[in-house]
């Protein structure tokens, strides 16, 4: 591989870890916490932060004369805690929909995502050496952090020289301008109710009942925009089987209740049947990434343990700053710290279920055992996937899944053999355990998920591991502190789906939490034996097929690829959800097809350049896409539960009602079109003078 250059050789003592980088960090992981929290509720999907940390750390640390780039990278370290460890949404929600919740409480929560995600950060440290620096993975998102970085300090340089820095951009315009559209879009739609954010047209043809959806979010479009054409056209795969085939066919097959609609007929049976079958793709398809994966993770983790043991205080005497992790002891003192955090958690759940003391005894132990080792496999299984294809095509749903079988099969046979059972209150703490240790887990695969791209980005960037690693912990805590009034807020203004706080909510408006429903459901029927395992069986199948489909593409082709996870959750989400996601793939296909015609043309030698200067924007703007939309639904969020705790209306700044459905979904549709061009333009309008 090739070695990078290192920019800190000339000057090793500039300051990482500084007071104000540290604050400035927390501010971005709060308000980015909060954001995808909503995202992920909303449809299963969380944004990487840290392309936008770094950013929104370079425009403010620019007005600080001694700012440099690693106090930059150290900020978008912490806050890059935010895209991931709110993947604890996944499972957390489950607790509310099972009924043994009422809310979120703010301790436990925090210790539990604190714990598991200061885990994820430990479990990496002995995988830098082997993924990091001994790897040709391309950590899209990692090197792509690490380029924004260098163009602030390239045009800090210039500031200081005393040269024109007007030409320069550094990216805060393109996320400022893709969080105003989708921000005021957002408001317009999910606020005021003006524009529409989706509508279905459905159809029935004799008894077969389907639906052509359309979704309006700029969020989503900006999402498809970065995860690819081959994900994109395999979630449209999943669309099209789940809507296409299993839906028309189940609808014609099974009679509706009397009185029932045909939309929610269909509704019903792709909730209750068709869902599953995504739910098996799913978990067949994370379990043969992992095994792809098995041979080297397997080899990445002998590596790396024999070098950390080398790693002793006479060895750092002579190793460069570069390449300095946390001390063995330090590791040693901060485990021990998760640890107790962990058993105060855990006892404080299984506790409160007046077990006899032995049970309960056991079931700590054993929960923090489970948690603790399939942890660690996953934080290794995870970090390689992410430096593979990017922390946000990382399949933490497909983990979850596996963690919540693997806990559940667990404590049932506990519980078998103590007659937890015995009881309805016995069987529903047994499922709450599983999801509880779980959530643990989630929380240890999306920090480690997260961690090796920064120190990838540090790796390039010159930066100290072990103050990354410390900067990533505190950012793990920090947005700890966020999750559980965060996830209150927008329980008590939209509920989940299954699980409304106040009687009269319509659910309609209540937030998926697909992960969260599908591991609960899974869960259950572990427990109760009430699942029809035949959808998730035929999922199974499916998964398998797509899994060949993909092999089979993959072999004979040089670029075509068809990810069966993604599959699997096309089949399982809502499709006003997938559609802006698919469009947003395929226009960003078009896109750098056109950039690459183009720079033959008028950048020859340089079309590499060229394509990727254009893209850099567009990636930029999309961030800003999905950070404005996701803002603006927290924000609605609060103005919502304020009005309803004070007797008011649940849609506080609504300007019309139902009645203007029709002009509504004519306005989103217009509004969503001009996103697009606006989004397109953007991106092809980019000029780029190579270098001499």
């Amino acid at each position: 591989m090739k070695k990078q250059s290192n920019l800190t050789a000339t000057y090793p003592t500039l300051p990482e870890l500084t007071f104000r980088g540290m604050f400035l960090g927390m501010l971005i992981t709060v308000i980015f916490t909060a954001s995808n929290v909503y995202l992920g509720l909303k449809v299963g999907l969380t944004f990487s932060s840290s392309i936008p940390a770094a950013v929104i750390s370079m425009a403010i640390l620019r007005m600080f004369k001694n700012a440099n780039i690693l106090e930059n990278n150290m900020v978008q370290t912490q806050a890059s805690a935010a895209g991931t460890l709110s993947a604890i949404i996944f499972i957390l929600p489950g607790l509310l929909m099972l009924g043994y919740w009422q809310g979120f409480p703010f301790w436990q929560t925090l210790l539990l995502c604190a714990c598991g995600g200061s885990l994820g950060v430990l479990f990496t440290i002995p995988l830098r050496r082997a993924m990091v620096v001994n790897s040709d993975l391309p950590y899209p998102e990692g090197r792509a952090a690490a380029e924004i970085l260098k163009v602030g300090s390239e045009i800090r340089r210039e500031e200081a020289a005393g040269e024109d820095t007007s030409k320069t951009e550094t990216g805060m315009k393109d996320i400022v301008l893709g969080t105003s559209m989708a921000g005021i879009f957002s408001f317009c739609a999910n606020g005021l109710h003006i524009a529409s954010s989706e509508f279905s047209h459905w159809i029935q043809i004799g008894k077969a009942i389907t639906q052509l959806p359309m979704g309006f979010s700029m969020a989503l479009l900006g999402a498809g925009y970065l995860i690819g054409i081959a994900s994109g056209i395999a979630i449209l795969t999943g669309t099209l089987l789940a809507w296409v085939i299993f839906v028309p066919y189940l609808t014609s097959v099974i009679s509706p209740a009397e009185g029932q609609s045909a939309a929610a007929f269909a509704q019903a049976i792709w909730a209750q049947k068709v869902r599953f079958i995504g739910a098996g793709c799913i978990g067949i398809a994370a379990v043969w990434t992992l095994i792809r994966l098995a041979k080297p993770v397997v080899d990445g983790i002998k590596m790396s343990i024999n070098a950390i043991r080398a790693n002793d205080t006479e060895e750092k005497q002579i190793l460069h700053h570069t390449d300095i992790d946390m001390s063995p002891k330090s590791v040693g003192i901060v485990f021990l710290v998760i640890l107790a955090g962990l058993f105060v958690t855990f006892y404080s759940f299984v506790s409160a279920a007046g077990l006899p003391t032995t049970v309960t005894i056991i079931y700590i132990v054993v929960g923090i055992l489970v948690a603790m080792l399939m942890g660690f496999f996953v934080a290794a299984a995870c970090g390689y996937m992410a430096g593979l294809i990017g922390t946000s095509a990382s399949p933490i749903s497909g983990i979850g899944i596996l963690g919540i079988i693997v806990s559940s099969l667990v404590v049932l046979g506990i519980g078998s053999s103590f007659g937890v059972f015995a009881t309805p209150e016995g069987t529903q703490f047994a499922t709450a355990l599983a999801i509880f240790i779980t959530a643990v887990i989630v929380s240890i695969a999306a920090i480690s998920n997260d961690n090796l791209q920064d120190l990838k980005t540090g790796y390039i960037v010159g930066a100290t591991p072990w103050k990354q690693q410390v900067a990533l912990i505190l950012g793990s805590v920090i947005g700890a502190f966020a999750i559980a009034p965060v996830l209150n807020l927008l329980y008590q203004a939209y509920g989940f789906t299954g699980a409304l706080p106040r009687a009269g909510m319509d659910p309609s408006q209540a937030l998926a939490a697909p992960q969260a429903t599908l591991m609960t459901t899974i869960a259950q029927g572990i427990f109760s034996a009430s699942l029809d395992w035949n959808y998730i069986i035929f999922g199974i199948v499916v998964g398998i097929a797509a899994i060949i489909v993909d092999m089979l593409l993959k072999s004979h082709t040089k670029s075509l690829a068809l990810p069966p996870l993604a599959i699997g959750m096309g089949i399982y989400l809502p499709p006003t959800l997938e559609i802006p996601l698919v469009i947003g793939s395929v226009m960003g296909w078009f896109i750098h097809r056109y950039l690459r015609q183009r720079a033959a043309l008028r950048s020859p030698g340089h079309e590499e350049e060229d394509v990727e200067a254009c893209n850099h924007r567009g990636v930029l703007f999309a961030s800003g896409l999905i950070v404005g939309e996701s803002l603006v639904g927290v924000i609605i969020a609060l103005i919502i539960v304020v009005s309803v705790t004070s007797g008011g209306s649940e849609n506080p700044l609504a300007l019309v009602g139902k009645d203007f459905e029709t002009i509504a979904n004519g306005i989103g549709f217009a509004a969503f079109i001009a996103t697009i061009a606006i989004f397109v333009r953007h991106i092809i309008t980019t000029k780029f003078t190579p270098e001499k």
